[in-house]
């Protein structure tokens, strides 16, 4: 596929930085090994031993590892860096560069007419949007981005909630050929102008509404502009194996190359499927499907608690959802569905049913009445307000329109561990950053969990091959030819960090910031030094094509 190139500018000091005596992680996968490297502009000028200090400023880093920065290669930080460009949660867990716009969530493209439908939809995921947030395109958003500057890299994915928003709104049925026609179109518009990809998220309305003949045409678009399908596909429960042949067949259809998101089986009744899953994306490969997939380090999820419906029930947006609820019979209809499951076996299974009110917890609200929640689990708050754990949930839809975030304890740790074991695994920690509330610890943990707990006390893989999951793996997979690995020429996203890397952010304090992280260079200008964030903003949205 064609590769996207930083095309940064030199925003590196005019003085050049000297790092000795590091232990030189490149990327690849190969072992360390001790060398110097030397940063000049933004760019790598030079690796070797003994290298002349040339006046350049010197930092010793003996004892010490550099590796190329880390690469989140899913997260929702749209939103944030807007609000919040210096991201020291980020940068203090070695991040050079996010991928945003997955799971069908992106900021842009609206039209006038979809525009506030996007802000809601957006909302849901990561809190009250302003109309001022949205944009009509991947310009309007890069643009918004680098004018105050921000301190990392991003690369934006499309979401196709917003690409169905602006041609059908929240309308439950098939496109028809003209709407498939529309909807290309505006997907081509964000490609060329430097878009990632596609993102599906086929769990929630109104990606969630799309038939195979939709999601084919669009996944060609896709692969004609040479960028990434990514997909939170339809199902990670029951249902996961049938959903991943959905996803598999797209990409034989169009001929894209493709992103599983966050691979997982979800409900302990469907714990142990993941070897079969990755059973099928091997198989895949074989067949020559360019598929991998990437995956957080924790054995909860987060998401928004409209995820608790079925998708039909969002049918015409959150406003018609509220006005539906307060019908008495279609609310216990929908209490039906939630507590008991739909009787049909085809249908996708109720995540209440899989792991019971108990394993949800309530992590952020906009409705300061319902601050108290956050923290609680669904049956704790329920039974200190004296209501039933549904009515709960009917309450926070209706006092915090939809936008209450939810943490999920779910997944096996075997099944985990085989995921994040694979060959085909890149590391995402699909944080969804809610400042003020009481987040999942992955948005300030993963990277340092991945590189220092999970390997260095639990074994699940070298140092050096955790180092590549979040270097050169997902730099490969989003076209950063320029970035993800230690060579002289390329741009300078660089960690270093040291043997006490480790995460500390918890469930029950989820903002504390990780150790370990010594210095953190975007495009050769350092965003961390000494352990501290220097609030730099040399980052920019990176370009595909």
């Amino acid at each position: 596929m064609p590769q996207a190139t930083g095309q940064s500018p030199n925003q590196g000091a005019s003085k050049d930085t000297l790092i000795r005596n590091a232990r030189l992680i490149d990327g690849t996968g190969a072992p360390w090994f001790e060398a110097d490297l030397r940063i000049s502009g933004s760019r790598i000028a030079a690796i070797g031993a003994s290298l002349p200090a040339q006046d350049a400023e010197i930092i010793d880093a003996r004892g010490c590892y550099l590796a190329p920065g880390f690469i989140d290669a899913h997260c929702h930080d749209d939103l944030i860096c807007l609000r919040e460009p210096d991201r020291p949660e980020k940068v203090l867990q070695g991040v050079t560069t996010l991928v945003v716009g997955n799971c069908c969530f992106s900021l842009y493209p609206a039209t006038a007419g979809s525009a506030e439908m996007l802000r809601l939809h957006f909302s849901g995921l990561a809190g009250e949007t302003r109309a001022d947030e949205v944009f009509d395109s991947f310009d309007g958003y890069r643009h918004a981005l680098e004018g105050p500057g921000v301190a990392l890299n991003l690369v934006s994915l499309v979401g196709h909630a917003a690409i169905r928003l602006a041609v059908l709104g929240y309308e439950r049925r098939a496109a028809t050929e003209q709407e498939i026609a529309a909807m290309q179109a505006l997907l081509a518009q964000q490609l060329a102008q430097g878009a990632a990809g596609l993102s599906l998220g086929l769990v929630y309305p109104p990606s969630a509404y799309a038939d195979i003949n939709e999601l084919n045409a669009l996944a060609e678009t896709v692969r004609a502009h040479g960028k990434l399908l990514t997909a939170h596909i339809r199902s990670y429960e029951a249902g996961l194996l049938q959903s991943i042949d959905e996803f598999i067949a797209i990409l034989r259809a169009s001929g894209a190359a493709g992103l599983l998101s966050h691979l997982q089986s979800a409900g302990k009744p469907n714990w142990g499927a993941i070897p079969k899953a990755l059973d099928r994306l091997e198989a895949a490969r074989a067949e020559g499907i360019d598929i991998s997939f990437d995956m957080y380090p924790y054995p909860a999820g987060s998401s928004y608690m409209l995820q608790l419906l079925p998708p039909a029930a969002l049918e015409g947006g959150i406003d018609a959802l509220r006005e539906r609820l307060r019908d008495p019979a279609r609310r216990e209809a929908l209490r039906a569905l939630v507590e008991e499951g739909d009787p049909d076996p085809h249908a996708a299974q109720s995540k209440i049913v899989l792991i019971g009110w108990h394993n949800v917890r309530i992590s952020g609200t906009g409705n300061p009445a319902l601050k108290p929640l956050e923290g609680k689990s669904m049956v704790d708050a329920a039974r200190e307000l004296g209501i039933s754990p549904f009515d709960l949930m009917v309450r926070c839809i209706e006092e915090d329109q939809g936008q209450t975030g939810i943490i999920m304890f779910q997944l096996d740790e075997a099944d985990l561990r085989a995921a994040f074991t694979h060959r085909l695994h890149m590391v995402g920690s699909d944080g969804i950053p809610r400042p003020g509330t009481k987040p999942h610890p992955r948005a300030y943990g993963s990277f340092p969990r991945v590189a220092g707990r999970l390997t260095r006390e639990q074994g699940w893989f070298t140092l050096e091959d955790a180092v590549r999951r979040m270097t050169a793996m997902p730099a490969q997979r989003f076209g950063l030819s320029d970035r993800g690995i230690l060579r002289p020429g390329m741009i300078a996203d660089l960690t270093l960090f040291d043997d006490t890397i480790m995460d500390k952010a918890t469930f029950e304090t989820p903002t504390e910031m990780p150790a370990g992280i010594r210095s953190v260079f975007v495009a050769g200008e350092a965003v961390v030094a000494g352990g501290r964030s220097t609030f730099a903003r040399p980052g920019r949205a990176l370009i595909g094509g």
